[in-house]
């Protein structure tokens, strides 16, 4: 069997806890490493995934790379998501209400 490492990229527009830790960790941009166990039979590979990590890059030119199951890491961004959703939607509606003091 073998394997591969896939990188991406994910954006969190608010600070964000991935299950497993205590920390809050800011917005931004963070890379995702996945490592995923080729399955390979005659007609078709298949894979799966064996391991995900967020690399986080501290200041002064430090980093730590976290293990995360992919399932918490999917959750903490739909949260964000909503979260912005709830934002825009809130200041959406503001900007449309006109003022109590416009009359």
């Amino acid at each position: 069997m073998s394997s591969r490492t896939t990188t991406s990229f994910v954006t969190f527009l608010h600070p964000f806890v991935v299950a497993g830790y205590t920390d809050e960790l800011p917005a931004g941009e963070y890379e995702v490493l996945a490592d995923d166990d080729v399955m390979l039979s005659n007609s078709f590979a298949a894979y799966r995934r064996t391991a995900t990590f967020l690399l986080i890059d501290w200041h002064a030119g430090k980093s730590e790379l976290r293990a995360v199951d992919h399932r918490d890491l999917e959750l903490a961004l739909a949260q964000d998501q909503a979260n912005a959703n709830k934002h825009e939607i809130k200041n959406s509606a503001a900007a449309l209400s006109p003022s109590e003091d416009q009359k």
